[in-house]
């Protein structure tokens, strides 16, 4: 007789183990199906954030330097004659470019402080550097006309300026000459011109389109000069009692003779090692002139100082005007004009003008042999 099968019940640690195990396939099961990023993947993730680090030190170091820069600016003149900060203040447009490239950076890496300080310093250049690309106001048709006539014409209230720098005598005084008589200039000023260089003004025919001059040398060696198309009265050697060298001056008369101005060949002390007081203080010298109000002045020369530095705007106060700022057309950078592969980055040579004077078509011309540009303007003196 066959026996009956009996059933074993489960105990309770078999059913423990069953719900463990099932409680366990549970788990595994999401973490089978669970996607991996492919290795390009991972890198590309690196490399981006590689890549924003990168752009997040550019654009604060770029927007840090390019708002410190730009501030240079309205720093008193007491400042700007520290050592070496002359040199930094006269590159104060090109701190844009800096602002430029850390607000992209910044906009890539999404640096919020680096925007702000980009932009800031953007809209600081943009306000002090707009009226050299726009003014209201322009020189009048006729202003050109009668200053690009075949014959130049002394008697109208119209005169082409020119003013250069010569490189102690190094320039090419024939190509000088060349450009007073193409460019029909009525009135000339030059700097650190020598004897010799002037006796080579002379035998390039000078004295055919510009016969008056005045030439002083504060050391016997380096002078300065002026050359006109009509007489200069009461010429002088120095007409601002300068440390740094002479500034002779001369008046010319426009309108028939109804109108006079005086005219001052500028030269400053250059902002060097163990001269930035100095530097300063012969430009404090030249601002003394605001207050002389028994002439009508036009300052040509090399001023060693831009419009951003604070001591030559001193000397504009609210009597004088800078003619490349005043005509509107574009900032005017005059040196270094002799430097392979470098453009000239900074406008240190000027044509001052008194009050009630306009300019227009200011440029600069590159003259062979010397380390400036010539900058001319056309002015309507009265």
């Amino acid at each position: 007789m066959a026996q009956a099968k009996t059933r074993q019940p489960q105990g309770p640690a078999t059913g423990k183990s069953q719900a463990s195990a099932k409680a366990n396939r549970a788990k595994a099961k999401p973490a089978a199906t669970r996607p991996v990023k492919p290795l390009r993947t991972l890198n590309k993730t690196k490399t981006h954030r590689v890549r924003n680090f990168i752009c997040a030190v550019i654009a604060f170091i770029f927007a840090l330097a390019a708002l410190l820069g730009t501030v240079t600016h309205i720093l008193p003149e007491e400042l700007q004659a520290l050592p070496y900060m002359p040199i930094v203040v006269s590159l104060v447009p090109w701190f844009t470019l800096l602002a430029v490239i850390a607000l992209v950076c910044a906009i890539v890496s999404k640096r919020t402080v680096s925007i702000v300080m980009a932009v800031l310093a953007i809209a600081l250049q943009a306000f002090w550097q707009y009226p050299f690309f726009y003014q209201p106001s322009k020189l009048p048709r006729a202003a050109v006309a009668a200053a690009s006539g075949e014959t130049v014409n002394t008697d109208d209230g119209y005169a082409r300026l020119m003013t250069c720098n010569v490189y102690k005598g190094r320039a090419d005084a024939r190509e000088t000459v060349d450009l007073v008589r193409s460019e029909h200039v009525e009135v000339l000023a030059l700097q650190e011109t020598t004897d010799a260089f002037v006796d080579d003004l002379n035998r390039a025919g000078i004295a055919s389109y510009l016969p008056y001059a005045q030439v002083s040398s504060s050391d016997g060696v380096y002078g300065n000069g002026l050359w006109s198309a009509s007489p200069l009265d009461d010429p002088s050697d120095d007409d601002v009692d300068s440390s740094a060298s002479f500034m002779p001056g001369g008046t010319v008369s426009f309108n028939g003779g109804a109108t006079q101005v005086r005219f001052v060949s500028v030269h400053t002390t250059s902002p060097t090692n163990d001269y930035w007081q100095q530097w300063k203080r012969s430009l404090d010298e030249l601002a003394k002139l605001r207050f002389d109000t028994s002439r009508r002045y036009v300052f040509m020369g090399d001023f060693n100082a831009t419009y951003d530095h604070t001591p030559f705007r001193n000397i504009l106060g609210n009597r004088f005007s800078d003619a490349s700022r005043q005509a509107g057309e574009g900032l005017k950078f005059s040196w270094p004009a002799n430097v392979d592969y470098v453009p000239s980055f900074a406008g240190i040579d000027h044509i001052v003008l008194d009050s009630g004077m306009q300019a227009g078509q200011v440029r600069t011309v590159k003259v062979d042999g010397s380390d400036h540009k010539a900058l001319l303007a056309i002015v309507r003196v009265g």
